[in-house]
């Protein structure tokens, strides 16, 4: 699978163990130019961008506010600028800020987190839309999660936005179409990143067991996953929701 003369576009790629950063290195692998966004960790986007160029790719780290439009053009036009038009758009930027029950949760922290995780991708789908119908050829995809279906207690404001993202990629699968522009969703349970570390280990584990293979996926395996949707392999897929849960939806008694 090459991506050869493609411009891939990763938000929320700054961790040093999260999946922007393990979807940004595989696409390079296979060719594409890659830019990456980061906000309050910039200098972590900034490593993975000059781990890219050690891989002989054109890359840069943009500091972008995801929350604000206004932001994200600016962001978007300096990608345009220093990479290249965006073919790839890989909507991964996401934030559990809280983990609170509904009468405890503010309207600031509802509206913080659904900008943060669903506005965001529209606002960044909204920049490359004009040029992948232009050029007849686009990739978009969407990072939701086990949340987003399920729901998850305390997490009104992050269960919805992810589900949310759902929607939004089978409405813009609808709308591509005739542009050659696909849109998917990978839907990831419990991954081995940063975030996951940071949880209580109690309940890490915990959420281990309930998949069939009795632990989280590595980011690798998640980035793999986005391999495939952006490749031309997967040009006949497109409104789909690429199951990464491993086995956590099963039922089992």
């Amino acid at each position: 699978m090459s991506l050869e003369g493609k411009v891939a576009f990763v938000s929320g790629a700054s961790r040093p163990q999260g999946l922007g950063r393990s979807i940004a290195l595989t696409l390079a692998r296979m060719g594409a130019d890659v830019a990456v966004t980061g906000k309050a960790h910039l200098e972590g986007a900034m490593s993975v961008a000059e781990e890219l160029r050690q891989l002989g790719r054109n890359s840069v780290a943009v500091k972008m506010d995801v929350r604000d439009y206004d932001d994200v053009k600016k962001g978007f036009a300096k990608v345009k600028q220093e990479v290249g038009t965006v073919s790839i758009l890989i909507n991964n930027v996401a934030l559990m800020g809280h983990n609170v029950p509904i009468y405890k949760t503010t309207v600031e922290e509802w509206d913080d987190e659904v900008k943060i995780c669903l506005s965001s991708a529209f606002y960044c789908i909204k920049e490359v839309w004009a040029d992948m119908c232009a050029n007849k050829w686009g990739r978009i995809v969407n990072i939701t999660s086990v949340a987003g279906p399920m729901g998850g207690y305390g997490q009104t404001s992050y269960g919805a936005a992810k589900a949310g993202l759902i929607s939004l990629a089978k409405s813009v699968a609808l709308e591509g179409a005739r542009f050659n522009i696909t849109a998917n969703v990978v839907l990831v349970g419990l991954a081995n990143t940063d975030a996951t570390a940071a949880l209580p280990e109690a309940v890490r584990e915990r959420v281990e067991k309930k998949t069939v293979w009795g632990r989280a996926a590595e980011p690798q395996e998640i980035a793999s996953a986005v391999a495939y949707l952006v490749s031309d392999e997967a040009e006949y897929m497109t409104g789909s929701v690429m199951n990464m849960l491993g086995g956590i939806d099963l039922f089992v008694f």
